[in-house]
């Protein structure tokens, strides 16, 4: 075989468990395209190791031979190679600094960086992603959440009986619990105390369209978001089933002018020219699941400002869990101080006192801020991104990158995700060099 490519461990936290390519279609790469797959070894991976020799697969510790290398997750500066290209989620089109001194390494050794998130059509859609998996579980993690909470509160309910998402074997089983869940809510009912449960959506795309999957397999009424207080407010309401609702920008913002109207491109455009209006929802949802995409250029959907008002009144508010799945820290939801982990993947945000406790006890918002949601599903998300991956895998693992970046031969959607190029960082990149420069 003339081509190899390696497939590195995640080692960046003990809960990383995928991998970019799975065994069969590391099987398929080498029988059906001449491309020798090597796969290193993994004490957590999800597949394990005897699942890759069964299909035809090598592991080895030193992958260093691999001048291709896929990963999910950061590699550390000192696994890379010279003129080696790599794959991965990288966290650097933010200019992170956190990720400059592996992107400068990069730089200096002469390598490729990919970046799996700027794999985008023509119109700048991601084409490869794991969205669709963290909705999925982050939306089991906030409904277990919510179960944690109302059980601190002495409340009992039905979703005390669902689990984390890692704890079930699959896909398949978690939704089954969700289903059993719905089952039993359609046949007793809500507690009091928390009817109606108001559950909002803040987005509406990969993110939103995994959690709306789970929240779907619950009985569930959608309303309007110009609906949402006369239901909260109302006494004739339903019992046997969650509302939900979901905003989008036009239902969170509002221009700063009078004069002006909301248009979606000239806030994409111009985000100067508007401010938050979501703290108008906020008392009347129970629930609240954050789905967008966010950077500090656009106002943010619920401040510490908005969580210290809607706590600081008489009678405690209705909203018990924030789910952020997005879960950029302090972005759109200020008061995720943080991001957690699986086996600890709530904290009440205190907003009198600015600080994260951790669990479900505590006078504030529960917040469920796992980082890495899709590893709870290991097994369907790696299995999902591998399928899409396999699309563009022989044209990367068989691409001569010693030619000028012009004559690159790659498929225009990898060839928009080319970071690095040789050590140079490719003109749509070239903003980042502000960013490396700094660390001199």
């Amino acid at each position: 075989m003339s081509k190899r490519i390696g497939i590195r461990r995640e080692d960046k936290s003990i809960w990383e468990r995928r991998v970019p390519i799975v065994p069969e279609d590391a099987r398929r790469l080498q029988e059906e395209h001449g491309i020798e797959v090597i796969v290193q070894p993994s004490d957590i991976r999800v597949f394990r190791e005897e699942e890759f020799t069964q299909a035809g697969i090598r592991a080895e510790e030193d992958i260093s031979t691999c001048p291709v290398v896929f990963a999910v997750k950061e590699i550390p500066e000192y696994v890379f190679q010279p003129k080696h290209t790599y794959m991965f989620f990288a966290h650097v089109i933010k200019g992170q600094p956190y990720n400059m001194p592996m992107l400068k390494r990069m730089m200096e050794l002469g390598c490729q960086l990919i970046d799996y998130e700027k794999v985008t059509d023509e119109k700048g859609r991601r084409l490869i992603f794991f969205g669709r998996h963290a909705g999925l579980s982050g939306m089991i993690e906030t409904l277990w959440a919510l179960g944690q909470r109302l059980d601190w509160e002495g409340i009992p309910n039905p979703f005390s009986d669902l689990r984390q998402t890692y704890q079930y074997d699959s896909l398949a089983e978690a939704k089954a619990a969700v289903s059993a869940l719905g089952e039993r809510i359609a046949r007793e009912g809500l507690p009091e105390q928390i009817t109606p449960l108001i559950c909002g959506f803040a987005g509406y795309g990969n993110v939103f369209r995994g959690a709306d999957e789970i929240i779907e397999l619950l009985p569930v009424k959608e309303i309007e978001p110009h609906e949402v207080a006369t239901v909260a407010q109302s006494t004739d309401y339903a019992q046997n089933a969650l509302y939900k609702v979901v905003f989008k920008e036009e239902h969170t913002v509002e221009p700063l002018s009078p004069a002006d109207r909301f248009e979606l491109q000239d806030y994409y455009g111009h985000p100067e020219k508007y401010r938050g209006t979501f703290s108008n929802y906020l008392p009347y949802l129970t629930l609240l699941v954050n789905c967008v995409y966010w950077e500090e250029k656009y106002p943010r959907l619920v401040t510490k400002a908005d969580l210290k008002q809607l706590y600081g009144g008489e009678e405690p508010p209705r909203l018990r869990v924030i789910g952020d799945i997005s879960c950029d820290i302090e972005g759109a939801i200020e008061g995720t101080v943080k991001s957690t982990e699986p086996d600890e993947p709530v904290f009440v945000y205190d907003p009198f006192e600015d600080r994260a406790i951790d669990g479900a006890a505590g006078q504030g918002p529960v917040i469920m801020a796992v980082d890495i949601l899709p590893s709870e599903l290991p097994r369907d998300a790696s299995t999902y991104f591998s399928g899409v991956l396999m699309d563009y895998v022989p044209a990367i693992a068989q691409a001569d990158y010693s030619v000028p970046f012009e004559e690159l031969d790659l498929p225009p959607a990898i060839k928009r995700a080319l970071i690095v190029h040789r050590g140079e960082l490719t003109p749509d990149y070239r903003y980042l060099e502000e960013y490396v420069h700094e660390l001199e």
